[in-house]
């Protein structure tokens, strides 16, 4: 039996959950076989057919993940309840978990690691990045993260006329410290997969 089965909403989140998987230690975790699928409708596909997409490998992976943003168009605000419900509902609470990103994927990206700045293209610059989208409103100085990942992302790359990729989550996923990201998501996942292939029974 393979070990992880993970349902993603795009591109970018499976470029990311693929690299992160293999840092098994970073994780605390043992090493894992895991498969990352793109759900076709993306965010609202993950949401609203994910249970049922993840039902029938549930007899080949010990256990099933679903990863999907907070933030899309006719997005309910208790996304994470409704999901958890769904799953237990279909008798799958044990087996999966859903891991809903608020707003989205880019709050990840927002580190104060070296190599953010390195992967969206402003390594030497002037003013620096941080600086730069406060300057441009994208990023209250009072805020440890940009209100708006996502635009505070684009911007940048727009700027430095660097082209979006999945290629740059996969980099930041493999280098940035996991430590660094405090994020409520990523906290929850990180537990999860302890709790699932803890690196010691």
């Amino acid at each position: 039996m393979n070990d992880l089965f993970c349902l993603v909403a795009d591109k970018n989140m499976e470029a990311a959950m693929a690299e992160l998987f293999k840092r098994h230690a970073a994780l605390g975790i043992r090493r894992i076989a895991a498969e990352v699928v793109v759900h076709p409708r993306r965010d609202p596909g993950v949401f609203r057919e994910g249970v049922e997409f993840v039902r029938p490998f549930q007899k080949k992976y010990q256990h099933g993940l679903l990863l999907l943003d907070a933030a899309w168009e006719g997005a309910p605000p208790d996304i994470q309840a409704q999901i958890d419900r769904a799953l237990a509902d279909a008798g799958l609470g044990g087996w999966a978990r859903a891991i809903v990103i608020a707003p989205e994927l880019e709050i990840w990206v927002w580190t104060d690691s070296p190599y953010v700045v390195e992967a969206l293209g402003w390594a030497g610059r002037k003013p620096v990045l941080g600086d730069w989208l406060r300057q441009k409103g994208l990023w209250r100085a009072s805020d440890p993260k940009p209100s708006d990942p996502k635009s505070a992302v684009e911007s940048a790359l727009y700027e430095v006329r660097k082209p979006r990729s999945s290629a740059i989550y996969r980099t930041l996923a493999k280098r940035v410290s996991l430590e660094r990201c405090q994020d409520a998501a990523f906290l929850h996942l990180r537990k999860t997969l302890q709790e699932w292939f803890g690196a010691t029974p």
